[in-house]
């Protein structure tokens, strides 16, 4: 491709709207444009890079046994409502209806869509296992699209849906695609780890993660170096600690913090550890107010307290119910005295002895509370984030933790969409059967917005070989015959060789090109220049590591048609 006949828009100045590395640099190395929030236009380079990571999906897809398929983006609420989730997906699913006034969305997930094909036309025990897969387009109506092509509400997805006689099958399908998506994103020239995670709008028993590692990623980690743990922090389990020696009660003791309200002001106004201080907190789940006690210096996790309670989802408390439930401002929340509301504790809060709580007066705390004498405490159970130095549930060393992107989750679905669309087949001796299903997923643009993220310096943007745009920029540095005529050569030879060339051909200060050469990040840049071709040489210089060789056109030839191969 000759630059002077591409739509190539590349910008000196970084765009207002881009708040992520990767949504700035791909919006300056012309690569998409924005079209509305979160929808966004592929550019000609960007769309290559597309194109790439869908082959080397497909390729390990076909490779895995899923079989392509396409289904439709509109789908009716009958589907969705057979499974509950058109009232349950809430806001995120954009609902629409046709001319006939029949109801429809706009697919985020095709579950009820590839369940309904199932049950259609799946018999017997003899045609599974199956899985079919797709890359198409979805739509989540997302309430705060940002960082461009990472949380869009438009998106390019690669989504499969794996059917099994029983959970032993399934397991194997889940095994198969866990293998799969390592196969990909090492091909996508990635760092990446996969990690234990929740199972969220999607349902199901178990999932995991693949998590780009990256300091600019969305989601925080946690794992053992050297051992085999990883999870999601939502996910990541802790266990109950040892029992801590015994220690004397001290008497209750109420004492004015005037102004203090947070965990930073109380500990600074008493003089004490955030690890003496445990904060109370009110959370709404579904038509329940509970309170949730975590010691000063720990978070709670919603989603390990939505499991632990039977809900969907739970929030905190709102300023009024607070205030309602306890008689004090928000900030001043203690155990003591809460009367007909449930308490659920952290394992941590169990060994805090003469601990200090709100008193459920304003501006007023108590010293030297203890669960056992001063109020009780209806379960002790995992309620925390996990944090950096926590031990593993594994046992495997102190846990660590890194910031990651999400670009593919596995799910084990179970029958939770089978039972619920009646998707049977009939076993050896003829009876109904429910399929045992699992779903698995991969964010083809957040993938490339992934190998940004992980791969860029001050300059611009270094593409993983296998997904760059083009494997050459051919850059001739002068206007003249000797090097117009050498360049025009090598991009003959190298295309014929299967090398995927770009040719800055344009009428342009060598600078110019230079500086867009690094922003787009083809992975190798082959210079040409007078100077070096009146001594029968070219420059080869790998975008990476900077270094440049001199070579023979004829060794270029040599070196380059070995990208292709890769």
């Amino acid at each position: 491709m000759r630059v002077s006949r591409a739509l190539i828009p590349t910008l000196r100045e970084d765009p207002g709207e881009a708040e992520t590395v990767s949504h700035r640099l791909m919006l300056r190395a012309g690569l998409i444009r924005k079209v509305a929030a979160g929808i966004y236009t592929y550019l000609p380079l960007g769309l290559r890079i597309i194109r790439n990571i869908e082959a080397i999906v497909r390729e390990e897809m076909n490779r895995a046994g899923a079989q392509e398929i396409l289904m439709p983006i509109a789908s009716p609420a009958e589907l969705w409502k057979e499974t509950g989730r058109w009232d349950f997906y809430g806001k995120e699913l954009l609902r629409f209806k046709d001319r006939h006034e029949r109801d429809f969305c706009l697919g985020p997930t095709h579950e009820e869509v590839v369940t309904d094909l199932f049950r259609r036309e799946v018999r017997s025990y003899r045609q599974l296992p199956v899985n079919f897969y797709q890359i198409q387009t979805k739509f989540r109506d997302e309430i705060r699209p940002r960082f461009g092509l990472m949380r869009g509400r438009e998106f390019i997805m690669k989504d499969a849906y794996s059917f099994d006689r029983d959970e032993a099958g399934a397991r194997l399908s889940y095994q198969k695609m866990y293998d799969a998506y390592t196969r990909i994103f090492t091909r996508c020239g990635l760092t990446f780890r996969a990690v234990e995670a929740d199972t969220g709008l999607i349902g199901g028993t178990s999932s995991h993660e693949f998590m780009v590692l990256a300091d600019t990623g969305e989601e925080t980690i946690v794992y053992t170096e050297g051992g085999t743990y990883a999870a999601n922090v939502e996910r990541a389990e802790l266990l109950p600690e040892p029992e801590a020696p015994p220690e004397p009660q001290q008497p209750l003791q109420a004492v004015p913090t005037p102004q203090a309200s947070t965990v930073e002001q109380v500990t600074a106004l008493l003089r004490i550890s955030p690890r003496q201080l445990v904060k109370t907190l009110l959370y709404s789940a579904g038509h329940e107010t509970v309170a949730v006690l975590v010691r000063g210096d720990h978070e709670v996790n919603p989603i390990k307290l939505a499991r632990l309670l039977g809900v969907v989802e739970t929030t905190m408390a709102a300023p009024d119910i607070v205030t309602s439930v306890t008689g004090a401002p928000v900030g001043f929340a203690g155990p003591i005295g809460l009367r007909n509301i449930r308490i659920f504790a952290d394992y941590a809060v169990k060994n805090v002895r003469n601990m200090v709580v709100g008193a459920n007066k304003a501006e007023t705390h108590y010293l030297n509370a203890n669960w056992d004498r001063d109020f009780t405490v209806t379960e002790f159970a995992d309620l925390r984030n996990a944090q950096a130095g926590d031990p593993s549930p594994r046992g495997d060393g102190p846990l660590r933790v890194v910031k990651g992107i999400e670009v593919g989750h596995v799910f084990m679905l179970g029958t939770k969409y089978s039972q619920a669309m009646n998707a049977r087949y009939l076993d050896q001796q003829g009876q109904e059967q429910l399929a045992v299903m699992g779903c698995y997923g991969i964010g083809i643009g957040r993938t490339a917005a992934s190998a940004v993220e992980q791969n860029h310096d001050a300059k611009g943007i270094i593409w993983p070989l296998p997904i760059a745009p083009f494997h050459v920029l051919l850059l001739p540095l002068s206007p003249s015959e000797a090097v117009t005529k050498k360049a025009e050569e090598l991009y003959q030879q190298l295309t014929e060789a299967g090398v995927e060339v770009l040719w800055d051909d344009r009428d342009e200060r060598a600078g110019v090109k230079f500086n867009d050469a690094d922003l787009i990040g083809v992975p190798f840049q082959l210079l040409i220049g007078d100077k070096n071709l009146a001594q029968g040489l070219v420059e080869w210089k790998e975008r990476k590591t900077g270094q440049v060789q001199k070579l023979a056109p004829e060794q270029v030839l040599a070196l380059a048609s070995g990208l292709a191969a890769r």
